[in-house]
């Protein structure tokens, strides 16, 4: 009796065994799928065995093209003399995580990158791209969609920051709704910053982390005229002229208003002059009363993050700026808020930064397919936070958990502000609509025309255009 309770508790016991190491597979290969299961810091030196052998059935060259400032090898800043590592650190992590796998680098500069990609698109010329311009390729059927890989992989979307893959939806000929094309791997966004000196200077309170533009314009304001403390001349607000209409639009959220409906240009209606499009534009104009002389060509507040300035706000400042902090060591005195938000939608602000995306001539879908979900691990998010910080900033939640990013205060308001832009990003952007808006902003700033008249315009020659487009 004992003995056959002996073999009885011996079988459950091995059955048990069985259950848990199939069930120790069945979680290893679920997390294979998924950028995590490749996540390493820059500085490891290899992944493991198993990631490598599950890499194995892969080989061949893949063709990677890059935009920007991005170089092969290593260089340093002939001003700072910092040194920046060049890409062929993710070349040479992702050939380590893929044997049989060469990576080859395509770098252009931004320079009609648009053209040079369309071109690269139709002739194969790469496999996977960097591409902010990503509606208007989608759209000539050039691009793989990616849900089937992302189905097929069961890949985890929620690694990324609320917002980032929406942002970068697009149509494709057939598609009757924005779809998959890209997935992103350069952040960007913007915020508002202010001088926290300069608001003690006036007593003046700290604006609120979500302000309006009612109490920016109220607080610029009272800043605007001969500092109480130094007797220096000092500004209420600057912004960067070439980008008031991205503003504009922004206040207009802010309003309850949005840019429009649709997404292909066929079925585009934009909402430029709607009554919250000329308030917003109204504010702006008061806005500029308070700003330096030369805002309007971008110029006047140059000591902007200095110890010498003299402009309490900054409308509108790209996430780079904490490098400028850095430099100047003045982080302590510039702090961060968020963009204006249309309450209703939950979103608010233009959608930037860039997605990597197939190529629909490659023949190598699946082997750029392994690209992209190596651009959201964290191996090589930590390269782009800590080599191209200037104009990267990361994409993943995880990325709240660095060290590296919890040390910078106004990080927590960048990556906040990441996650609810306005998604998929303003498709007028990619098209005339988007100069014709600004032209007539440029206008209204300046004067020459006044806001109904320029709003009015605007959308009597949008509308032309789009109609053009049928």
């Amino acid at each position: 009796m004992f003995k056959l309770k002996s073999r009885s508790l011996s079988l459950i016991l091995m059955l048990m065994m069985v259950v848990i190491l199939s069930a120790c597979a069945s979680s290893d290969t679920t997390s294979n799928s998924g950028a995590s299961a490749t996540d390493t810091a820059p500085s490891s030196e290899s992944n493991s065995s198993s990631e490598t052998d599950a890499s194995s059935e892969f080989s061949g060259t893949l063709k990677v093209q890059l935009i920007g400032s991005f170089s092969l090898d290593d260089k340093t800043d002939p001003v700072t003399g910092v040194t920046s590592k060049g890409v062929h650190v993710l070349k040479e992590e992702f050939e380590k995580r893929y044997p049989g796998v060469t990576v080859e680098f395509v770098l252009m500069g931004w320079d009609n990158y648009n053209e040079k990609t369309q071109t690269m698109l139709q002739s194969n010329a790469a496999d996977v791209y960097q591409l902010p311009g990503i509606a208007t390729f989608a759209e000539q059927g050039l691009l793989e969609p990616l849900q089937p890989f992302i189905e097929e992989d069961s890949f985890d979307l929620d690694v990324y920051l609320n917002g980032q893959i929406d942002g970068w939806r697009a149509m494709g000929p057939e598609d009757e709704q924005p779809e998959i094309y890209g997935l992103p791997f350069i952040g960007d966004a913007r915020v508002l910053v202010y001088d926290k000196k300069l608001f003690d200077d006036w007593g003046v309170e700290y604006l609120s982390e979500e302000p309006t533009m009612e109490e920016i314009l109220e607080k610029a304001k009272k800043m605007t005229g001969t500092n109480p403390e130094t007797g220096e001349q000092n500004y209420g607000i600057t912004f960067k002229g070439s980008d008031a209409a991205d503003s504009v639009m922004n206040i207009n959220e802010s309003l309850g208003g949005q840019w429009g409906t649709g997404f292909l240009w066929k079925d585009m209606q934009v909402e430029f002059d709607t009554p919250t499009m000329i308030q917003a534009a109204e504010m702006m104009v008061e806005a500029n009363q308070y700003a330096p002389e030369g805002t309007l060509v971008n110029q006047g507040s140059e000591d902007f993050f200095t110890e010498d300035n003299n402009v309490a706000i900054n409308l509108r400042v790209p996430p780079g700026f904490i490098n400028s902090l850095e430099t100047f060591g003045t982080q302590d005195r510039y702090q961060a808020t968020l963009l204006f938000e249309n309450t209703d939608k939950g979103m608010g602000g233009m959608f930037a930064g860039s997605p990597f995306a197939i190529g629909e001539s490659s023949t190598n879908h699946e082997l750029a397919w392994e690209w992209l979900k190596f651009s959201s691990s964290d191996f090589f998010q930590k390269y782009m936070w800590e080599e191209r910080r200037t104009e990267s900033m990361p994409v993943i939640k995880a990325a709240k958990d660095w060290e590296s990013v919890k040390a910078i205060p106004q990080m927590d308001v960048i990556l906040k502000q990441m996650g609810q832009l306005w998604a998929p990003r303003y498709p007028y952007r990619a098209g005339q609509p988007r100069y014709i808006l600004s032209e007539n902003i440029e206008l209204i700033l300046l004067g020459e025309i006044t806001p109904e008249e320029g709003l009015t315009s605007a959308q009597e020659e949008a509308e032309k255009w789009l109609s053009s487009q049928q």
